[in-house]
């Protein structure tokens, strides 16, 4: 089989995909749910050479392998797919909590380990932290979607060619809609991902600082901040009127 290592660049309208390979129906269903709640575009595979196939069909950003596999174990698929000069990132699912078990799971390549029970929240936060790191640093860490441009590395906005003054709560909130675009993020995801719930008990925080955001992006071009009643906020194009 033949793999190929390229990877496709990401960008800011692009989920990252995660391919999730596990022999219990039940643990691929519980890890999927989860990713996609959060953002992810996601593939599963019940076996070891169904997920080396799904590597070449789906190209996944990541793969969350089970060691424990009825053909080919994840150890062995990590092998090939090293082999092949695959280096997709791996985080390893097992039961297995052995120190030296740990070092052959990440020695034949994998980029991070998880001990069966495991949390979701952790899942993702592990998936998300491999992202970050293996992910190709390119001259894209701007965020973009419509006319609107957000430089991580710089922390500076535009709109079309205007700059946009943000503070650092507003510059990490328009972050967070950038990251989903097209989303419907609801106050609890947003509250929980910006603020990490650090703000003062006040229920009306996040209303606040929309409007701030609103007050200066709106005046430079078509409104892209909706709000979606009785659920929260999504970050898109308004829709044409007939």
């Amino acid at each position: 089989m033949s793999l190929s290592s390229a990877a496709p660049v990401r960008n800011s309208d692009t989920p990252s995909r995660v391919l999730v390979v596990d022999d219990e129906q039940y643990i691929r269903d519980l890890v999927g749910t989860a990713l996609r709640y959060e953002g992810f575009e996601v593939t599963e595979a019940a076996t070891g050479r169904a997920a080396l196939s799904a590597v070449t069909t789906a190209r996944p950003d990541l793969v969350v392998l089970d060691v424990m596999l009825p053909d080919l174990d994840g150890l062995e698929v990590t092998r090939r797919l090293r082999s092949e000069g695959v280096r997709v990132p791996v985080v390893f699912l097992t039961a297995r909590d052995a120190t030296e078990d740990k070092v052959v799971g990440l020695t034949v390549g994998g980029d991070d380990y998880l001990t069966k029970p495991f949390s979701l929240e952790e899942l993702v936060a592990r998936v998300r932290a491999v992202l970050r790191r293996t992910q190709p640093v390119t001259a894209e860490s701007q965020l973009r979607f419509a006319d609107l441009v957000l430089d991580e590395d710089t922390h500076e906005v535009w709109r079309g060619e205007t700059p946009v003054h943000l503070t650092a709560t507003e510059f990490n909130l328009l972050r967070y809609l950038l990251l989903n675009p097209r989303r419907v993020l609801s106050k609890v995801q947003i509250l929980e991902h910006v603020w990490q719930y650090d703000f003062d008990g006040d229920p009306n925080v996040l209303e606040t600082y929309i409007s701030y955001l609103r007050k200066k992006l709106d005046p430079l071009g078509p409104p892209l901040i909706h709000t979606v009643r009785r659920v929260g906020y999504s970050l898109r194009m308004a829709e044409a009127r007939p």
